[in-house]
């Protein structure tokens, strides 16, 4: 990879090591190579993994730069999950669960955990059930999981508690917005993707049944 993806890389997500850059650049063979197997990510995609997938993610680094706690619901092929993961790496006693309940995609994101010493914790459970096994975090992210008013009634256990969500939404957010109003309060701050123009990062906080 180029001195320009390591300058993407930066634009992303803020100061990033060469060594994590070139520990992602090592990841993006390995998900390519896993993703001929099983099924982790929609094929149109795969001619720009770096873009449409790692940058991506990475961006909600730059939005949290300070969290330490971090979960991750559906984290399917590791995005944004593992991603922050190598991030994360950089701050000291920071780290990430990654829920997934698929099987076969939980073991690969537990065998990228173990290649590359991640500090991140597979919970191979189903959303609803993982609760009691992931303390209140700071953060939770999701992407592409679910319309907002059900990403909202999934992560409720964490966000009523005082974590922020780091939500991906396409162009149709506002929509989804509207519609979780109806069933819950909260703080909004939209981010403007990097990676996509009609695309944003919802930060959400504060949340609390209507």
């Amino acid at each position: 990879m180029s001195a320009a993806s390591w300058a993407s890389l930066q634009e992303a997500a803020g100061p990033v090591s060469r060594e994590t850059f070139e520990r992602l650049v090592a990841f993006e063979g390995v998900f390519q190579k896993w993703n001929r197997s099983i099924n982790l990510a929609a094929p149109s995609t795969m001619n720009d993994v770096w873009g449409r997938h790692i940058l991506d993610s990475a961006q909600l680094a730059r939005i949290a730069p300070e969290a330490k706690s971090w979960v991750d619901l559906g984290s399917g092929g590791g995005f944004p999950g593992l991603v922050l993961a190598f991030l994360l790496a950089e701050r000291d006693g920071a780290s990430i669960d990654l829920v997934e309940s698929n099987r076969k995609k939980a073991s690969f994101l537990q065998t990228v955990v173990g290649q590359f010493n991640l500090p991140a914790r597979v919970v191979a459970r189903r959303i609803d059930d993982s609760y009691p096994l992931v303390p209140t975090p700071e953060l939770v992210t999701a992407r592409a999981l679910a319309p907002l008013p059900m990403l909202l009634d999934l992560a409720s256990p964490w966000l009523t508690k005082g974590a922020r969500g780091l939500f991906h939404k396409g162009r149709d957010y506002r929509a989804e917005v509207a519609e979780s109003t109806q069933r819950w309060s909260f703080d909004l701050v939209e981010h403007a993707s990097v990676t996509d123009a009609h695309g944003v990062i919802l930060e959400l906080s504060g949340l609390r049944p209507v």
